[in-house]
């Protein structure tokens, strides 16, 4: 058989079968689309309820440890501020003096309402 006599017999079969082969994977992909939304569709509800019931819980306890971290990292640097004033063996200046006391009431003012907010949310 030449070349040219095979060439004839596949595009006669490919003009035969094409139709045929189309409607085959047209059908497929229906059946996969179909299988897709029965198997996806409602298992994305139910993360949907997962999400709409778990992470408000999750994240609640995180939020009031995020305060209560908050809270002491404030206190600390008050502590801090004031043990330096308390300790300081040389006089200090009343300007340095006034913005450290300025600085402990922010600090311990900011660690006390945290914490406070912390034990509110965690109460709520």
């Amino acid at each position: 058989m030449r070349t040219d006599d095979m060439a004839k017999a596949a595009g006669r079969l490919a003009g035969r079968w094409l139709p045929v082969a189309r409607a085959a994977a047209q059908s497929a992909a229906k059946k996969q689309t179909s299988a897709f939304h029965t198997q996806w569709v409602p298992a994305a509800k139910q993360s949907e309820a997962f999400v709409k019931h778990v992470v408000p819980a999750a994240v609640k306890p995180l939020h009031s440890l995020w305060h209560q971290i908050l809270g002491f990292v404030f206190l600390v640097f008050a502590g801090l501020a004031a043990w330096k004033v308390w300790r300081s063996t040389t006089p200090i200046d009343p300007l340095m003096l006034a913005l450290v006391v300025i600085f402990i009431i922010v600090m311990a003012a900011y660690g006390i309402s945290s914490i406070r907010k912390s034990n509110r949310i965690s109460r709520s």
